[in-house]
């Protein structure tokens, strides 16, 4: 198409990898953002003007900038290409009000093509996302949501660290993303880690500029590095070998943990994706949704929020939960998360549901899950006796399960919308009007046990095997050809992965191709890369 495409990205921070990945394949690309001096943008923006770029990266706020507009009407436009364009939903997981003055493109370049791309919404975001942008009757392109090669597992939080650090004992080797909810937590997470020998470094909003780039560069270059983050890392990053993506805290949604799980395997190699999560994710969670000013939008993220906390609750197969979620159908079971290989035990709480509802109930609906599990106890304390709650006819009823089991119980209340957590009220529970067949044992309630975190259960099948699984190669040559690929990243401030991918090298390493016509039958290696590397790689095949 004749013309430069305008590409509408959110994170100013991910823009240099973008273009530095664009321009390996022989596309003029460059951003226009703060980030460069004012001489620098002077020169981007007439390469614009003189129609010398094929991509030009710029974040949706620069839109309010007269002369960005001005710009770009003297311009040639082949496209507007409006990337996470979930953001532009508030049924997205991540709403941008910036997002919204996005529709300018339609009023002001009628006759230029729209196109927005998302690895993330579900009906209701597409239909917004088409209405928001302007578009009028627009083609819509589908790729299937599963990624068969990722391996789903969720436990809940007991020790965290000792569980993360059993998590990784078998992958010191592998590369991988662990996501944490607050910038506090990533930095003491990353100095842990640093200390149980494992090559970790942290990356958040709050860091220094400086800190962060050579943070997200080392694990961009590095084949063992884990980057400890906020979930403001990752968008836009195409890291192909992330082995592992660990969530310690609770994702606010389905989509983002789709998205962020979605880091792990992009080379379709084994992935896993592993989440801890806790009653008091979903408080801290809720808290921060309350925080909103946008009745609707408070609405909304906490219906995603729950529907993310019942997925955890899941007694059935995870990958046909998400997929569902996002209007695929599915098969009963994938034997490829932790439900479908070690389903968890279920067992009739009808009872020990109705002792914690009379609990709440007869404790005034207005304290938290810890105050309600003392009363099921007997726990003779201070608070329980400043309000005479040893008195009640509930105090002492529950030994029979203990705190975990207990905790387990009121969070899937939680989940199945029984009980209510009133964050404007300190956290406290409430029943709900669903609840009352139970109370009065109309009702049957099965629940699944509280189980202690395990280990990994090994798949009774893969679900899909990678192409060069079986590739039988010459090991010699694939790491002369990863130590070229190092030598050539490093001389040109690059990842490695931009070069070429390890699926690529090994593909090398096993036909040996002779000649630059069999180099193009390589996976990943085009027009553009044979020009730059195809001599080379020859001359290393011998």
């Amino acid at each position: 198409m004749e013309g430069t495409a305008i590409i509408i990205s959110p994170l100013i921070a991910l823009m240099q990898d973008q273009v530095n990945a664009a321009k390996q394949l022989g596309i003029a690309a460059e951003f226009l953002n703060s980030t460069l001096s004012p001489e620098k943008q002077t020169r981007v923006t007439e390469s614009l003007l003189s129609g010398e770029l094929d991509l030009l990266y710029m974040a949706p706020e620069r839109l309010q900038q007269v002369e960005t507009m001005r710009v770009l009407h003297e311009s040639k436009l082949s496209l507007i290409a409006v990337d996470e364009a979930h953001c532009v939903s508030q049924w997205g997981h991540d709403f941008r009000p910036d997002y919204l003055s996005l529709s300018v493109f339609k009023e002001q370049f009628p006759d230029t093509p729209i196109m927005a791309l998302t690895a993330t919404a579900n009906d209701m975001t597409r239909d917004e996302i088409v209405e928001r942008l302007g578009m009028v009757d627009p083609s819509r392109f589908i790729k299937g949501f599963d990624r068969p090669n990722i391996y789903y597992q969720v436990s809940l939080k007991d020790n965290p660290r000792s569980q993360l650090k059993q998590f990784l004992q078998s992958r010191k080797n592998q590369c991988g993303i662990v996501y944490c909810l607050s910038r506090k937590k990533t930095e003491q997470t990353a100095s842990w880690l640093r200390d149980q020998g494992f090559d970790a470094r942290p990356y958040h909003a709050g860091l220094d500029a400086t800190v962060r780039a050579e943070n997200q560069e080392h694990f961009l270059n590095a084949d063992n590095s884990i980057i400890v983050a906020t979930i403001a890392f990752g968008m836009g990053i195409d890291k192909p070998d992330v082995r592992f993506v660990v969530h310690l805290d609770l994702p606010k949604s389905i989509e983002a943990y789709y998205q962020e799980t979605g880091r792990a395997g992009r080379d379709g190699e084994p992935a896993d994706a592993f989440l801890l999560y806790g009653l008091q994710d979903v408080v801290l969670l809720k808290q921060m949704v309350s925080n909103g000013h946008n009745t609707q939008q408070i609405q909304i993220e906490n219906h995603k929020l729950d529907t993310m906390l019942a997925f955890c609750e899941l007694t059935s197969c995870r990958r046909r939960a998400v997929l569902n979620y996002f209007g695929e159908s599915a098969s009963e079971k994938c034997n490829y998360c932790d439900t479908c290989v070690t389903p968890p035990e279920t067992f009739d709480g009808t009872e020990v549901v109705q002792k914690a509802l009379s609990t709440i109930y007869k404790t005034g609906q207005r304290f938290g899950a810890n105050y309600v599990i003392d009363v099921l106890h007997g726990k003779e304390t201070d608070r329980v006796f400043q309000f005479d709650h040893h008195k009640l006819s509930v105090f002492g009823i529950g030994k029979e399960l203990h705190y975990d089991e207990w905790r387990g119980v009121l969070r899937q209340l939680v989940v199945r919308g029984l009980v209510i957590v009133d964050v404007q009220g300190y956290n406290g529970l409430k029943l709900h009007e669903s609840c009352r067949e139970i109370l009065k044992g109309h009702e049957q309630i099965l629940l699944h046990k509280a189980l202690k975190e395990q280990k990994k259960s090994t798949p009774k099948k893969r679900r899909q095997k990678s192409d060069l699984e079986d590739l039988d190669y010459d090991e010699l040559l694939y790491e002369k050809l990863r130590a070229w690929r190092s030598d050539i990243a490093k001389s040109a401030n690059l990842p490695p992965y931009t070069i070429l991918h390890d699926a690529s090298l090994k593909e090398i390493a096993a036909f040996k191709p002779t000649s630059e016509a069999d180099l193009l039958t390589i996976s990943g290696i085009g027009k553009a890369k044979l020009e730059r590397y195809g001599q080379e790689i020859l001359v290393l095949i011998g």
